[in-house]
């Protein structure tokens, strides 16, 4: 077997052709998959190829030689070499052997891609309709692919390591040139101690490898220009690339300049502090910008989590083995032992127990199981054990379709910045173009030497233009609005959640944990004439003793509350399946339950069927308790509303937002807390697939939707809505699907982040308009408009002081929301 960093070649013989999507050799003879494009027959390995061909045929037609630059055409291409998980086309045998002794000379300096993990692909977060089966880099933009689902094995993004490790480099390189440009202004005379010409050689070989170590986005803003899709990278590119271009010719040939660009000691001013500390400020965004990306896919990762890793397997002879999950098939018996997670889909065969499936309904109760009961893999076994059928595996698994949509969900957001390169779209052909115009105007009618005039008038133009501010406008004012954000209790993932936040239209709540306290308490004590409140809570408390269901806990808990007296130990305990548990309390026969536990023991519960009722009706668990064949009494447990949602909702409704409820609870339940909160508009017993089906028909109204959940079950549909938001409180599945979380679990923080969202995205439009004001003033300047009127030519220094005025305006604006009122 080849080393792993050696390419894998493959020779293509000459009567077959290749699959151009993966690459695989096809014989056109065998009668395989093929599709017609551009007047060409293109041949298959699979349909599944075959699909994704159809889908992008652009992208899969033609490859560039990584040697020579050629097209080269991916179904016909003879020689194909396969490097660190992606496939190179090649057009001679002479360029394969070449690659295939040093690849690293011809993928330049691209951070090492991780293997290609099977069946998966790969995307670029600029450019999601970039769709690949291995890493690379984005053909349009030429950022690094990721991976479109994260695995629950993958590692951290081998391009965020990549970018910190040159930054701790750069970093201090780009100090030390500012140190030495500034050092006259600092009190430092280096110039007086080594030299005006030592100096400038210093800042030269400092900015230069500052230059070096960023050289990717040289590369991206080429990739940019080459598909002709200009962005910041052109800009960042084209700008720090001038200033040091302009500034290497003042340091080699400084007479090239006219006398009045020099400074006094007879040379033109260089600006090697400015191509190396714009280079770093652009790479501390892409770390920010790469760490929260790289934040996204641990929602995936925590669903991922929540299955097994291995289950165990009961043979057909009985014997009992531990197997990884892959190798389960459909009708597998599975032994599930207490606490233990269910490890796929399923039917009980044997045994019975109580499964907490809150990662599906987000409610706190668990469910009894029994013989014949529908599982689901990830769910938590808390008590009993069983024997489970499998069923759906794979990606037909629930988990697995959640954790897909969760990743779907998330690959359509598009970045804020999305918005800076629209506009880099128009902004930076015209600065190029205005560049362009002005050295000419001056080569044909500027004073001699006209050379540096023009070339002057150029350079400075590009360096105004360079995005500094524009790659700061938006971090800056996302970076305070985090910080003041967290003061108030409220957690901000990225600024297109708060883009999208302050024009919301809709919220979507679930109810468990998020109106209420997620977890079932005491709420009524019904006593029969004759009997007092303590004595029925004490004979309710020794029955539930015994008993492990939740609600067993509620009893329990408020007996202990209210005082009320111990009973010895119950005899003859039982618990009939869903229905509620039977003993003698002091030799008494008792029995606590619901209503078909009294008929099945002949007990008469009419004197309290109308309060079971009221209870029922106001989102309560009614619980009969009898003695020695007599109803004793009546219990209601619930799953209280939180003391702050009453007002959180009359805040939200007055901020013009319609709240709608969507929750797996029964109906009874969520009609009865949406009627006391006054919701506009209930969902009850929807499914996770269902809570995300009702934010896509909300969107499909035209209306902007948020989503606020706390569970497993939530997940998807945060993710979905425009913008989610997580209860603090809650599964880290659901803090981590949504674009905002309320740390402290209080719904009244909705509102505080629809007021930090207001108030951030309008600081944001600020902070554009400072980062493009100063460009659209200072261009034509530097072109030299004002010099036939004035004489005024805008050297290179006050452009960089230009740009670096708005940079500084940026900063001071963002810095404000520091003051919010929220």
């Amino acid at each position: 077997m080849a080393p792993l960093d050696t390419p894998t070649a493959q020779v293509a013989p000459p009567e077959v052709t290749r699959d151009p999507v993966c690459g695989m050799t096809v014989d056109p003879a065998a009668g395989g998959p093929q599709a017609k494009h551009g007047g060409q027959t293109y041949h298959f390995c699979s349909d599944g190829c075959r699909t994704r061909f159809l889908g992008d045929p652009d992208a899969f037609r033609t490859a560039r030689d990584p040697v020579c630059g050629m097209s080269v055409n991916r179904a016909s291409a003879k020689y194909m070499s396969r490097h660190e998980g992606e496939r190179f086309y090649f057009c001679s045998s002479r360029c394969m052997d070449r690659f295939a002794d040093k690849p690293g000379a011809f993928l330049g300096d691209r951070p090492a891609a991780p293997a290609a993990r099977e069946g998966a692909q790969y995307t670029c977060p600029m450019h999601p309709e970039i769709v690949r089966d291995a890493p690379g880099d984005c053909p349009i933009c030429g950022m690094a692919l990721e991976p479109m689902t994260p695995s629950a094995e993958s590692g951290p993004n081998p391009e965020l390591v990549d970018f910190r490790r040159r930054l701790w480099v750069a970093g201090p390189l780009a100090a030390l040139v500012v140190v030495l440009e500034m050092g006259g202004h600092l009190g430092i005379p280096f110039t007086d101690w080594f030299g005006v010409l030592p100096v400038l050689w210093a800042q030269a070989v400092l900015a230069t490898a500052v230059m070096w170590l960023c050289r990717m986005f040289f590369r991206r803003g080429w990739s940019s220009i080459r598909n002709r899709s200009p962005n910041m990278w052109t800009l960042i590119a084209i700008g720090t690339l001038a200033a040091w271009l302009y500034s290497m010719v003042a340091l080699l040939a400084p007479g090239l300049f006219p006398e009045a660009l020099r400074g006094m000691e007879g040379r033109p001013a260089v600006y090697f502090e400015a191509a190396a500390v714009i280079l770093v400020l652009v790479l501390v965004g892409q770390v920010m910008e790469l760490a929260a990306r790289d934040r996204t896919g641990d929602a995936i990762r925590a669903l991922l989590d929540l299955a097994p890793k291995t289950a165990r397997r009961i043979d057909p002879d009985g014997r009992e083995e531990d197997v990884a999950l892959g190798d389960l098939r459909r009708g597998d018996r599975l032994r599930v032992r207490p606490g233990e997670a269910v490890p796929a889909d399923g039917t009980v065969r044997d045994g019975r127990s109580l499964v907490d499936e809150s990662m599906l309904t987000g409610e706190p109760v668990p469910v009894e199981k029994t013989e014949g009961s529908e599982v689901t893999g990830g769910t938590l076994n808390k008590t009993g054990g069983f024997v489970m059928e499998v069923g759906a595996i794979g990606e037909d698994s629930t988990l697995s379709r959640i954790v897909g949509m969760v990743a779907k969900a998330q690959r359509s957001r598009a970045p804020i910045q999305a918005m800076a390169d629209r506009v880099a779209g128009v902004f930076v052909p015209a600065v190029i173009a205005v560049a362009v115009v002005a050295f000419v105007a001056w080569m044909v009618l500027g004073p001699a030497p006209a050379l540096p005039y023009a070339m002057v008038a150029a350079v400075s133009v590009l360096i105004i233009a360079c995005p500094c501010a524009l790659g700061l406008a938006t971090p800056m004012s996302i970076m305070v609005a985090m910080g003041r954000g967290a003061q108030a209790g409220v957690l901000i993932r990225d600024a297109e959640a708060l883009e999208r936040f302050a024009k919301v239209d809709v919220l979507v709540v679930d109810k468990t944990g998020t109106l209420t306290e997620g977890r079932p308490v005491l709420t009524d004590i019904i006593a029969a004439d004759g009997v007092s409140d303590l004595d029925l809570l004490a004979d309710a408390a020794a029955l539930e003793r015994g008993s492990e269901h939740p609600l067993a806990e509620a009893i329990l808990e408020g007996a202990t509350a209210y005082g009320a007296p111990e009973r010895p130990e119950v005899t003859d305990f039982d618990a009939p399946t869903g229905k509620g548990v039977t003993g003698r309390v002091k030799g008494v026969p008792s029995a606590l339950g619901n209503l078909a536990l009294m008929q099945d023991l002949g007990v008469d519960v009419t004197a309290f069927s109308a309060r079971a009722k009221v209870l029922q009706d106001s989102g309560r668990t009614a619980i009969f308790v009898a003695s020695d064949g007599q109803l004793i009494g009546l219990l209601g447990v619930a799953d209280p509303i939180k003391e702050t949602t009453p007002e959180a909702v009359r805040g939200l409704h007055a901020a013009g937002l319609r709240v709608v409820m969507a929750t797996g609870d029964a109906e009874p339940t969520a009609r009865a807390v949406g009627r006391e909160l006054g919701i506009d508009e209930i969902h009850a017993a929807v499914s996770p697939e269902q809570k995300g089906q009702i934010i896509a028909d909300l969107q499909a109204q035209g209306l902007r939707v948020a989503m606020a959940g706390d569970g497993v079950n939530d997940a998807p549909a945060l993710a979905a809505a425009d913008v989610g938001i997580a209860m603090g409180t809650g599964a880290d599945v659901a803090v981590e699907s949504a674009g905002i979380t309320l740390v402290r679990g209080d719904l009244t923080g909705i509102l505080r982040a629809r007021h930090l969202a207001v108030q951030t995205l309008r600081n944001i439009r600020q902070n554009l308009v400072f980062a493009f004001a100063y460009n659209v003033l200072g261009v034509p300047i530097a072109a030299g408009v004002l010099y036939p009127a004035f004489g005024l030519l805008l050297p290179p220094i006050f452009a960089a002081a230009a740009m670096s005025l708005s940079s500084v305006s940026v900063i001071g604006n963002a810095l404000r929301l520091r003051r919010a009122k929220l």
